[in-house]
């Protein structure tokens, strides 16, 4: 009994460790992007980069967030969703607030920047997405980091079409309309966070 219990231990450890060096590779990922996306989406006044840059930022947060709740109980890790679940309901109604500052004053975004730096970071999204897929089902920790990385390659793709759009209609419509896409995917997707994470706080 107790060598069955010391090699549950021994698993649990090995899968924790595993855990962590993941997370802390997306979380280096996602600050590199998080720079670079703010500053193309400041230089380029485009909406939807600056939308997933934010993400890039919230997802950075809900990493660190992930790791100071891997070795804790059910409640720690649930809270910790929790908490992600809040960070992406904020993010969701800043974009929503840069898209419709955007629609009043005009501005006109520059396509050719949305288009190289979009591709980038669908780039490096996808490596963060791979590194988590082996993961996505351990528990609601790892579970809703899982969902913040999918919903960054659709942001990624949505960015990409809106550079061209942008560039085949010389209007600013389609990056506000991708916008509010990022700004609903956001909103949606805490809504499912913090659902799991009530259920499982309950389950706690």
């Amino acid at each position: 009994m107790d060598a069955c219990c010391e090699g549950k231990s021994e698993a649990l450890a090995k899968l924790r460790a595993g855990q962590g060096r993941v997370l802390r590779m997306v979380l280096a990922i996602n600050l590199v992007m998080f720079v670079v996306e703010a500053t193309a989406g400041l230089w380029s006044r485009s909406t939807s980069l600056l939308g997933d840059s934010l993400d890039m930022l919230g997802d950075a947060g809900v990493y660190i967030l992930s790791l100071y709740a891997l070795n804790r109980g059910d409640r720690w890790r649930a809270r910790a969703a929790l908490i992600k679940g809040i960070v992406m309901a904020v993010l969701g109604v800043a974009v929503l607030a840069e898209a419709i500052i955007k629609v009043v004053t005009a501005t006109m975004p520059d396509a050719p920047t949305m288009g190289v730096i979009g591709g980038v970071a669908l780039a490096a999204n996808a490596t963060c997405l791979a590194l988590l897929m082996r993961h996505r089902q351990d528990d609601v920790n790892l579970r809703s980091v899982w969902v913040c990385s999918r919903n960054d390659i659709i942001a990624n793709v949505a960015v990409l079409i809106a550079g061209g759009l942008v560039a085949l209609t010389h209007t600013r419509w389609p990056d506000v309309i991708v916008g509010v896409g990022i700004a609903a995917l956001f909103l949606w997707s805490a809504r499912s966070v913090i659902r799991d994470a009530r259920t499982s706080s309950r389950g706690a």
